[in-house]
């Protein structure tokens, strides 16, 4: 089972020396949230909470995940990188490709590119981007992405994206291709995730919910003709704690990775990332790095 540490309630000068002291633990890997913008007043409904309230504040100062991931990836080796997740629909797929495949490459292949539609009509309203078409953008879009990563000369025409021919190189150093993971909890996220993923990000679980979502995925991806390719299942633990048995069941019903976060307050980060990898890891502090 790999573990995971999501990089959050964190001020963005601590992320390297706190992804450093996970590696330097045994922990698998970092993950990082994105917005692009927020705006004065959210009205959209928050859809992983009960209450449909988004847990920060408007003014929460947001950095790009990827220019963050590209510095710990200056001070690490082996720990995995990831975004959870990189609003894909708000931007154009070829300047994704671009600095998606760069930091693969200044990585040395160390990155996931955990994706979603998106939830937050307001943020697609201040780019100019339809909200209602996000999910279709999302698929052409992935299309595009994994066209420009792979082929010699790359020429596209679709309902949202036309261009070409057109060389993209380097290609990601992680091959056949880069991993690209999708997040969301609906029937209609699940199924997206099974028929264009390479795994899915599932937020605030416990075993037995993660469960019927292990189960559901699996099925999809029977009906899509994909059920032995590779498919890694990743969900963010609900709560700060985590216990060894809990670890058991996750990797009983079909999770490859679990990313917990354990801190309330910036200042307890590496307190409690000692006091997790004590709980967790094996005695001898590594669980790799998973390629």
């Amino acid at each position: 089972m790999k573990i995971g540490l999501p990089l959050f309630r964190l001020r963005s000068e601590q992320m390297a020396a706190i992804a450093q002291h996970a590696e330097k633990l045994g922990f698998e890997s970092v993950w990082i949230p994105e917005h692009l913008v927020l705006p004065t007043r959210i009205t959209s409904r928050y859809p992983y909470s009960a209450d449909g309230v988004a847990p920060f504040r408007v003014d929460t100062p947001h950095l790009d995940p990827l220019i963050l991931l590209a510095q710990i990836a200056a001070v690490t080796n082996r720990i995995r990188l990831g975004t959870n997740i990189y609003l894909l629909p708000l931007r154009h797929p070829i300047a994704v490709a671009r600095m998606a495949m760069s930091l693969d490459v200044v990585s040395k292949g160390r990155f996931t590119l955990g994706v979603g539609i998106g939830w937050l009509a307001e943020e697609f309203d201040a780019v100019g981007v339809d909200f209602t078409t996000r999910a279709a953008r999302t698929r052409e879009s992935i299309r595009v992405l994994r066209l420009l990563w792979s082929e010699p000369e790359i020429e596209f025409h679709g309902r949202f994206f036309s261009f070409g021919p057109v060389k993209f190189e380097p290609k990601p150093v992680q091959q056949p291709r880069l991993p690209i993971v999708l997040g969301g909890e609906t029937e209609a996220a699940l199924r997206r995730a099974a028929s264009l993923g390479d795994g899915w990000y599932g937020v605030g679980h416990t075993p037995e919910t993660a469960a019927l979502q292990v189960r559901k995925l699996r099925e999809l991806l029977a009906q899509c003709g994909r059920p032995q390719e590779p498919f890694e299942i990743t969900v963010s633990h609900a709560g700060e704690t985590l216990t060894r048995e809990e670890v058991e069941r996750y990797a009983e019903i079909g999770v490859q990775r679990v990313v917990v976060l354990p801190w309330r307050r910036s200042q307890d980060a590496e307190a409690e990332i000692e006091r997790l990898a004590a709980a967790v890891l094996p005695p001898a502090g590594s669980l790799g790095s998973s390629a």
